[in-house]
């Protein structure tokens, strides 16, 4: 079974199937900001919808990361290491994209397990 959560007309923010927790791209929602407080931004949404679907970051087994600028993949990382669960990261990769919105510095896409 699957099962779509809020989805939309393009995509939903979320789509379980199979016991994997697909999350779409989350971009910040403070663009005036620098990459390291987009990041926490981001992450901060990535953990809010996790609680939603009764999980946590701990839960997380992959991630990717979309910079527009690869310049800030330190910046990105301060917010990144305060947030991985200590013991408990996922698979990652980073890559340096254009990103829609030219005020986006940063988009992260994770999967989660159930």
């Amino acid at each position: 079974m699957i099962q779509r959560i809020q989805p939309g007309k393009r995509y939903s923010e979320a789509v379980i199937a199979n016991g994997l927790v697909f999350l779409s791209g989350m971009v910040p929602d403070n663009t005036d900001s620098d990459a390291t407080a987009q990041t926490a931004n981001v992450l901060a949404q990535i953990d809010t919808l996790l609680q939603e679907l009764g999980l946590n970051k701990s839960h997380i087994v992959d991630a990717i990361i979309y910079l527009a600028d690869m310049a800030d993949y330190n910046a990105m990382n301060t917010a990144w290491d305060l947030w991985v669960a200590e013991g408990q990261a996922p698979a990652r990769a980073t890559v340096e994209a254009r990103l829609a919105n030219p005020e986006w510095k940063v988009e992260i896409k994770v999967t989660a397990a159930l």
